[in-house]
């Protein structure tokens, strides 16, 4: 199976269409010479400025910089004041969207969570604790250099594969954007998939 760096013109889309594209793909950590790798099955897309659930809402800040700087970027920012939120900034320069990384899944890497041998890192801020992912690697572009990246390694789906509902905890964004179906959840992984990813 085949490895593949994703572009900078993967990111170049929009949140949404780059957030439902990211599930089966690959997300690589490497912490000096042990490299974990993840399969993405859980995303949410904020969409510009106009998104009321996006903290690019509120405007250009020290905080949102990143999200208005050029996609493949890495957006890392502190929840309520305990669990780091990765996320990957996506669009053209000048518009903020980014999409949030809400779960994986690896067979790679010894962790204590595992599910009949299947690390899940079911929660934004469970995978970066497990990923040691900090504000370290905010505004970082995405690659081996960082330290984390984002693979193709040829899993195929179909979209019936897939799920779409409102994103998490937005309530706050009103019934119009807090309805966006802009989560997508990767509701199976085929069986050989699970434990075709040597580390590295």
């Amino acid at each position: 199976m085949g490895k593949k760096i994703l572009s900078h013109e993967f990111f170049t889309r929009s949140a949404v269409d780059v957030a439902e594209d990211l599930l089966g793909k690959c997300l690589i950590r490497k912490i000096g010479k042990k490299t974990g790798v993840y399969t993405i099955t859980e995303t949410e897309a904020y969409e510009g400025p106009y998104d009321k659930a996006s903290h690019a809402s509120r405007g250009r800040t020290a905080r949102t910089e990143v999200m208005f700087g050029p996609p493949g970027h890495f957006y890392v920012y502190l929840c309520y004041g305990m669990h780091w939120m990765l996320n990957i900034v996506t669009g053209p320069i000048g518009h903020p969207a980014a999409v949030l990384i809400r779960a994986t899944r690896s067979s790679t890497v010894n962790i204590s969570i595992r599910t009949r041998g299947v690390l899940i890192l079911d929660g934004p801020g469970k995978l970066t604790k497990a990923l040691k992912i900090d504000k370290g690697l905010n505004a970082l572009c995405a690659s081996p250099k960082a330290g984390l990246w984002f693979e193709d390694r040829g899993i195929k789906m179909s979209k019936n594969q897939i799920k779409k509902t409102p994103r998490i905890g937005v309530s706050y964004a009103g019934p119009v954007w807090s309805k966006k179906k802009y989560r997508f959840i990767l509701k199976k992984l085929p069986k050989e998939e699970l434990s075709s990813f040597p580390a590295g």
